[in-house]
């Protein structure tokens, strides 16, 4: 009679349902939703066994194929694909609240003026100060804002190099806990003006910091003088239209119907079950794939919705796939962001 597995007193994965119980789609529908809250909670990876599978998106294994749609590492799906990254220009001063470790300058406006887009003035970012320790420089977009940072670039008056050799760009989106995006970097390297710094990321942050990590005293000079700083940005673009596909999921029989329960968030505006969101279920590869008729279920947390199908009709065969399809989407007036993903069969 055993249902499932647990590793760590955490479900992993169904292997097997008792007789009566693997007929019964409501009692599958409850096992989807407990395995997809389990598998967020968790944080767990794709997973499918001989009934049921989970999918949340903590990585993109389960994930065949996207067209005008990607994985965040936000962990959800959606119809939004980063663009090429640029430079942020001109008086960024009402984008950015700019603080520090309380080692700037007496008097001088280097705070504002890193980001005011000019190039007037010695912008001393530290004041000459002997032994500091903990030494950053911190960005702000506020509450609701974020940015992908993929690099950033110092203008400089000259290119002294400033004390310290472990400087580090870090993000993060609760001014508690930071990711290193680019570390033991030099401040000023002696050559190069202006400055450039560039990493790999694909995580949109709130804050992201300049900071010294040799854990140990520094000493600051007067020499290193910034004009201003610029970061790099990979825009998020929408799409009005979108899809992705799983990868196919080997049933240990032929299925000639299926079922699913979805997650999702209505990001921006309120998406339409079967309009806006779209699930099509193949048992033969992706060869057929039927259109499913979605309905609502009990939300499944705050702010996240659910819906299922059950016991959809499809053509017959061992290889289980699902494709979700998006329409009608734009940019901070309909987005929705598929978060879990567990199929039936």
């Amino acid at each position: 009679m055993a249902i499932v597995k647990l590793n760590n007193n955490a479900l992993t994965s169904v292997t097997a349902l008792p007789s009566g119980v693997g007929s019964d789609p409501n009692v599958k529908i409850d096992l989807a939703r407990l395995g997809l809250r389990t598998f967020a909670n968790q944080n767990l990876v794709a997973t499918n066994s001989h009934s049921l599978s989970y999918d949340v998106f903590q990585d993109a294994t389960g994930i065949g194929s996207v067209t005008q749609a990607s994985r965040s590492s936000e962990e959800y799906v959606s119809s939004s694909v980063l663009g090429t990254a640029v430079y942020d220009t001109g008086d960024r001063r009402s984008t950015y609240t700019v603080t520090d470790n309380g080692n700037w300058e007496s008097g001088s406006p280097a705070r504002t003026a890193l980001i005011d887009g000019t190039l007037s003035g010695q912008n001393l970012v530290l004041a000459n100060t002997a032994s500091q320790t903990g030494v950053f420089v911190r960005f702000d977009r506020g509450s609701g804002n974020s940015a992908v940072y993929t690099g950033a670039k110092f203008i400089l008056q000259n290119t002294t190099a400033q004390a310290g050799s472990a400087w580090a760009w870090q993000g993060s989106n609760d001014n508690s806990s930071y990711t290193t995006l680019l570390g033991s970097q030099v401040w000023g390297d002696g050559s190069n003006n202006p400055q450039e710094f560039s990493w790999t990321n694909t995580t949109s942050y709130r804050y992201i910091q300049f900071i010294d990590l040799t854990g140990s005293a520094i000493t600051t000079n007067y020499n290193n003088y910034n004009y201003e700083w610029l970061f790099k940005i990979s825009p998020y673009s929408f799409n009005a239209t979108g899809n992705f596909i799983s990868n196919a999921i080997t049933a240990s029989s032929s299925t000639s119907k299926m079922g699913a329960v979805i997650t999702y968030k209505d990001q921006a505006g309120t998406n339409a079950l079967n309009s806006d969101i779209v699930l099509q279920l193949s048992a033969d590869n992706g060869s057929n794939f039927s259109t499913a008729t979605l309905t609502a279920l009990p939300d499944f947390a705050t702010g996240v919705k659910c819906c299922k199908v059950t016991d959809l009709s499809v053509t017959a065969g061992t290889q289980l796939k699902y494709k979700i399809s998006f329409a009608n989407q734009s940019s901070g007036s309909k987005e929705a962001r598929i978060t879990g993903v567990s199929l039936q069969y």
